[in-house]
């Protein structure tokens, strides 16, 4: 189970979490295999060029599928074409965040303030899917903030901590102690669902803004050409695995919600996924690179 980001990260949790159930169901070891840079496609070049034999898997999320697909001119791979979905794995808990000099508790209480000051918010990202949701809620919300990029997630939190950047999208495994001591506010979730975590923090769509779909997520895929009853099988598995009560509270301990689809259920939300993020980029005036 190739992973396209290093050993430590979400991602990583995740492919051991399941790596382990589905080891024991097919009756062979599942080796995870850490392939990280240039945002995922470095893994996803390599199990798509593999053997479609069901050996080698790739545990992909939002990055490698959506981003990449949008946000390069010419992508190394078609995220459409050159994989077997298989199923979804789950949702990773993403917040907007502020620091708490910003005058605003609620969605709207930002976006009145950043229209009456217009450019003089900075938000950060430390990632792609960080990139998307702010370039989204600025277009549905009309509003302009500066941006402010990270080579990841820590480095920009730090910054907000401090009070250089006041907004921000971030996860709940970077944020949680400083949002427990007061340091970060959440004021909205962009999940479907409100979360576990933080149950009296609002989803986008609770907070005003419906047409918000930006989603952070993880998958798993083989290879295209992989045969139908490989392909089943292991998402049977997985499916039954994402049942058991001991994977959901390891996925709760990595701030991750359990999510399953069938193999056609994933193919068509990669289509989707891919359409939001270029309609985002259309709307926000960021040509691909």
């Amino acid at each position: 189970m190739v992973v396209p980001f290093p050993a430590g990260s979400a991602t990583d949790a995740i492919a051991r979490v399941i790596a382990a159930p589905l080891s024991q169901a097919l009756g062979q070891p599942v080796i995870v295999e850490n392939k990280a840079g240039a945002d995922g496609a470095i893994a996803a070049t390599d199990v798509a060029r593999a053997n479609p034999d069901g050996h080698t898997l790739l545990l992909a999320t939002n990055s490698p599928m959506a981003a990449i697909p949008s946000m390069r001119k010419t992508p190394p791979y078609d995220a459409i074409n050159d994989f077997a979905p298989i199923s979804l794995a789950g949702y990773y808990s993403f917040y907007l965040m502020v620091h708490p000099s910003v005058p605003a508790k609620t969605l709207k209480e930002l976006i009145d303030y950043a229209k009456i000051n217009p450019g003089k918010l900075n938000y950060a990202t430390g990632n792609s899917t960080g990139i998307m949701s702010t370039l989204q809620l600025m277009w549905l919300a009309g509003i302009k903030m500066t941006h402010v990029p990270y080579k990841g997630e820590p480095q920009a939190v730090t910054d907000v901590l401090n009070g250089q950047i006041q907004v921000m999208f971030a996860t709940w495994t970077t944020t949680a102690g400083h949002i427990k001591d007061g340091r970060i506010r959440p004021i909205a979730t962009s999940l479907k669902q409100r979360t576990i975590y933080l149950p009296d923090v609002p989803t986008m769509t609770e907070a005003g803004l419906s047409q918000f779909n930006v989603l952070s997520w993880a998958a798993l895929f083989a290879p295209a050409k992989t045969p139908i009853e490989i392909v089943e099988r292991l998402n049977r598995e997985l499916v039954a695995a994402a049942k058991r009560p001991d994977i959901r509270e390891h996925f709760a301990k990595i701030a991750v919600e359990p999510a399953t689809s069938t193999p056609d259920e994933l193919g068509a939300f990669v289509k989707d996924q891919i359409d939001v993020w270029k309609k985002t980029m259309a709307a926000a005036s960021v040509a691909p690179e």
